[in-house]
């Protein structure tokens, strides 16, 4: 039975999307994601579909439906955005009981909307099914630029390390009596950020310098992981399958808002 391990984000598990190799998995969640985002406005059944496809990848993954809402989170300033353009959007109306809504805002609206959850779901179960670790490897697989490969990589690394350090200030500060609780006392809380960057500065200069010393030159000894073709072909299940569902859709009609 799989539990939330590690990062935040993951959700430790056994299932086939664990077990797939990172980089493979990466290239069919943007060409998944890039399928949805090309879907024209207004195609109901094409974005039923595509959750429907997120719904069967949540049920294989084994990670829970709780698990994968309660990470929806950052969604939330777009679904305000989309709420709010029926009311602002110019163009043809529609009196809906005392309210007047654009046509075009409501349609505009619905899209963003459907687009931006079924992205953001398929991203969060992609992190939920992936260790920081190997996304760092699979980054460097696919040929990212190596000063952004090491910048995520120490990034993953020492956030942990930052968070207690952050942890043990506030410990002290609490055992001082200190409750930030007005704006009288914000000058203590920036010299308390100010602390906290000048130790972690401090921290990744020794670390530095002691990778140098020991042979360092910019980039990190990784183990690439490699991907059978059966597992391309898996991978390549989704991302086929929602081009089928666009292409159908626009050649059938079926489902289109007017």
């Amino acid at each position: 039975m799989g539990a939330p391990h590690g990062h935040p984000l993951h959700y430790h598990g056994h299932s086939v999307l664990h077990r797939t190799p990172v980089h493979a998995k990466l290239i069919g969640l943007l060409a998944f994601v890039s399928v949805i985002v090309l879907t024209p406005g207004g195609y109901l059944l094409a974005f039923a579909a595509y959750g429907v496809i997120v719904a069967a990848l949540v049920v294989v993954s084994h990670v829970p439906a709780r698990y994968v809402l309660g990470r929806l989170w950052p969604v939330v300033p777009f679904v305000g955005v989309a709420m709010l353009l029926p009311f602002i959007a110019t163009g043809e109306r529609i009196d809906v009981g005392a309210v007047s809504l654009a046509v075009e805002g409501l349609r505009g609206g619905l899209t963003l909307l459907l687009k931006v959850l079924l992205a953001a779901t398929s991203a969060v179960l992609f992190a939920a099914t992936t260790e920081p670790r190997e996304l760092v490897r699979a980054l460097d697989q696919l040929r990212l630029p190596q000063p952004l490969v090491q910048i995520l990589s120490f990034m993953l690394r020492y956030l942990e390390v930052v968070s207690d350090e952050v942890r043990r200030m506030s410990i002290a500060l609490a055992s001082r009596g200190f409750r930030a609780r007005s704006p009288k006392h914000w000058p203590v809380l920036a010299r308390t950020m100010g602390a906290l960057f000048i130790r972690s500065y401090e921290r990744g200069e020794r670390v530095h310098l002691a990778m140098v010393s020991r042979g360092y030159t910019g980039r990190m000894p990784m183990q690439h992981a490699s991907a059978s073709a059966r597992e391309w072909g898996t991978v390549a299940v989704v991302p086929v399958l929602a081009a089928l569902v666009l292409l159908i859709a626009v050649l059938l009609p079926i489902g289109r808002l007017p």
